[in-house]
């Protein structure tokens, strides 16, 4: 099955902005609804969230056990209902009647220990703390946790999101596990690797997506295959004037000294090799005719192909397919949450597809 990428309403809208990227949260008031409802677990700063509502989907609740992350969430999203909690305290509190009728349970169970960047054996089955505020958790056990939700809620749908690592060396196994649980409380899995770049968005960011449909739905094998093409860098940020101005641009003393010598689309390190050191690979000068790299939550990290600086919270933003007018405590926090996000262009290809082929929309 070939799937035919529509641009969404939300895009045709902003057509009316400077830029054809750009979009606002009032925007989504404008989505006609498709009758569908989403509970997002482990939601972040609602880049899922919104993505569902860009596909017409209506969210019913939310659950994060991160104060920062349900600041935000709620200031953003306004949810209905609000979890503050680990996700396992959803297996024993009261919850109502709706939620037992869910279409789609989405989460994104916290996914550093599985990180090709991160120390992924060695720091598994051991608890960690993320923020200040939190609970100290073993992250490897988060999936089933996740899971064992599932299992209570019986959504028609499921939708679980993670890194790229949980499909590489041992961390397969971790992940045939969670395909025999699912398969061993009613579902049908499917595995999906997707690059955001594919979905529209500015950013280069490889995912893994869990796509399960209960065993009574009618089934059909899902398709996920986007192709969207690529939104470079300067083309997400063309509209955005005098950024250069903005405090969190402002260039530390490695950018002085190595940004010059750093090709757009290559890294600090391959300066910094001709001096015998490579501490800087995570220091990425933008291509502008390429989407951005995988933004993390350093934003430090980043920098501007022709302006020796950082890049803003504004640019961010439009990187990361959040909207213009995501509120924060401060750019910092703001790019921390986008950082920790799941695009909201990337959600809205996926839940599209699903509507589509699971859903009956």
């Amino acid at each position: 099955m070939i799937l035919i990428w529509r641009m969404s309403v939300l895009d045709a809208g902003s057509r009316s902005m400077t830029n054809a990227h750009a979009w606002r949260l009032s925007d989504l008031s404008a989505v006609p609804k498709n009758g569908l409802s989403v509970m997002s677990t482990f939601c972040c700063g609602g880049g899922s969230s919104m993505g569902y509502k860009r596909a017409g989907y209506t969210i019913v609740a939310a659950c994060d056990i991160d104060p920062e992350m349900a600041h935000h969430y709620k200031l953003n999203l306004s949810p209905p209902l609000f979890y503050r909690c680990p996700v396992k305290d959803l297996l024993s509190v009261d919850l109502p009647d709706h939620l037992y009728s869910l279409d789609i349970l989405d989460g994104s169970p916290p996914c550093s220990t599985f990180s090709t960047s991160g120390l992924r054996d060695k720091a598994w089955g051991k608890k960690k703390h993320f923020r200040e505020g939190q609970a100290a958790q073993v992250l490897d056990d988060l999936f089933f946790d996740f899971l064992d939700v599932v299992e209570r809620l019986r959504p028609r749908a499921v939708i679980a999101e993670n890194v790229r690592g949980m499909i590489i060396g041992k961390a397969k196994g971790y992940t045939k596990l969670i395909m025999q649980r699912f398969k061993a409380i009613g579902y049908r899995p499917q595995l999906f690797l997707i690059n955001a770049a594919d979905c529209g968005v500015p950013q280069s960011r490889e995912r893994v997506f869990f796509c399960a449909l209960r065993d009574d739905q009618p089934h059909r094998r899902l398709t996920i295959q986007p192709n969207v093409p690529h939104v470079s860098a300067s083309d997400a940020i063309s509209d955005l004037k005098d950024q250069h101005l903005q405090p969190e641009t402002k260039p530390s003393g490695v950018d002085f000294k190595w940004w010059h010598l750093t090709e757009p689309g290559s890294s600090y390190d391959k300066a910094v090799k001709t001096t015998g050191k490579t501490k800087l690979f995570s220091h990425a000068k933008l291509h502008p005719n390429k989407p951005s790299p995988t933004l993390t939550t350093k934003a430090f990290t980043f920098k501007h192909w022709s302006e020796r600086r950082l890049l803003s919270y504004a640019e961010w933003l439009r990187f990361g397919s959040f909207p213009d007018d995501y509120q924060a405590k401060s750019a910092r926090v703001g790019q921390y949450m986008v950082g920790m996000s799941v695009p909201p262009k990337m959600t809205e290809y996926v839940a599209r597809c699903v509507g589509r082929q699971w859903l009956g929309v």
